[in-house]
């Protein structure tokens, strides 16, 4: 009678079992996270910290225009952000829990703006300022497949309906962002890449305290209309 074997180096294995093994990692497979899962996996992840530091470049493409910027971005609990360009060399944006500020080197005015009134696409890591709940600032939430094993959320900014399209986040397995990307209403495209997260990071004090340059004059902006 022949037997339903295949052959290796030193015995053999039943094909039987082969396949019974097959099935198991079939059906063992873990599946995708859900977007409410990846939305608390981030929230998870920035709710544990008190500050965060990392690179940042930032690009954006519309309007005819195209330009690429990059710095160094730093957080601190609660509401103070800061966008430090090294490139360009001398542009700042910072939130110190009050103001928001705009100021670049050789500028005739500092701009500044009460934090509650901004309405700018550098903030949307705002929310990771305080108590996260991703759920409660992106409607409609999405999930799928990213780049290197990460995931992509997309949702639709609360408040931002009449400028941003749609909002997502590249996002690590264990809920750390590495791309937000931002679609607005007139197909502008702005994308910001982190990366060299340093959660926890040691942040001197007065980092995030804005002393305008001497003699330039600062500028209450608009709000929103």
């Amino acid at each position: 009678m022949t037997r339903n074997l295949l052959f290796r180096r030193g015995g053999c294995i039943p094909a039987a079992a082969l396949l019974g093994a097959s099935a198991l990692l079939s059906f063992g497979q873990v599946p995708s996270p859900g977007a409410q899962e990846m939305a608390q996996r981030v929230d998870r992840h920035y709710n544990q910290l008190h500050s965060l530091k990392a690179g940042f470049t930032e690009s954006y493409e519309g309007l005819g225009i195209k330009r690429t910027e990059s710095g160094t971005l730093l957080m601190m609990k609660p509401g103070h952000m800061k966008w430090d360009y090294a490139e360009p060399a001398g542009k700042l944006f910072l939130l110190d829990g009050t103001f928001a500020w705009f100021y670049t080197l050789g500028d005739s005015q500092v701009q500044r703006i009460r934090a509650k009134e901004l309405d700018d696409l550098r903030s949307p890591l705002r929310y990771l300022l305080g108590h996260t709940k991703l759920e409660n600032e992106l409607t409609g939430l999405t999930v799928a497949p990213g780049p290197n094993g990460q995931f992509t959320l997309t949702g639709q900014p609360k408040e931002q309906e009449k400028r941003v399209a749609r909002l997502s986040l590249t996002v690590t397995a264990e809920g750390t962002i590495t791309v937000i990307e931002i679609e607005e209403i007139d197909g502008a495209l702005t994308r910001f890449t982190f990366t060299g997260e340093e959660p926890n990071a040691r942040i001197p004090p007065g980092t995030f305290r804005f002393i305008p340059p001497r003699g330039v004059p600062i500028v209450d902006a608009l709000p929103p209309v």
